[in-house]
């Protein structure tokens, strides 16, 4: 079972920048399509964005498009959130997760990290 650890959430002002990754350890990290999804207070779980396991392909919930971009270094066995020009309303915590493929389902990832938590002050 591949372990997931997220890292780089904070507080940051709105119109500021984060870089978050996610370390995996335990499996063969290139075999993984790599998902972001985000769950604000009392909210459902959001998919972010996903990549495919060689990176080539890229997908980004429309609220987050231009301002946030997945990426990953299979050489590192680490997954990348990019997320620029941040808003309040992407105030949550952060969650990385495996899947077979690059899909906005979260039924079809497997494994999860604990999150990480970003604040957006306005």
């Amino acid at each position: 079972q591949v372990r997931l650890v997220e890292s780089g959430g904070g507080l940051v002002q709105a119109g500021g920048s984060l870089r978050l990754s996610c370390a995996a350890s335990g499996g063969t990290f290139s075999t993984y399509a790599m998902g972001w999804f985000r769950q604000a207070p009392g909210k459902e779980r959001e998919f972010v964005a996903a990549t495919s396991r060689n990176g080539y392909r890229t997908y980004h919930v429309d609220s987050v498009k231009g301002r946030f971009t997945i990426s990953r270094d299979n050489a590192l066995n680490t997954a990348y959130l990019q997320m620029n020009s941040l808003k309040p309303e992407d105030t949550a915590v952060y969650y990385c997760a495996t899947s077979s493929i690059a899909t906005m389902n979260a039924r079809l990832y497997g494994s999860w990290g604990q999150g990480t938590q970003v604040t957006v002050s306005s």
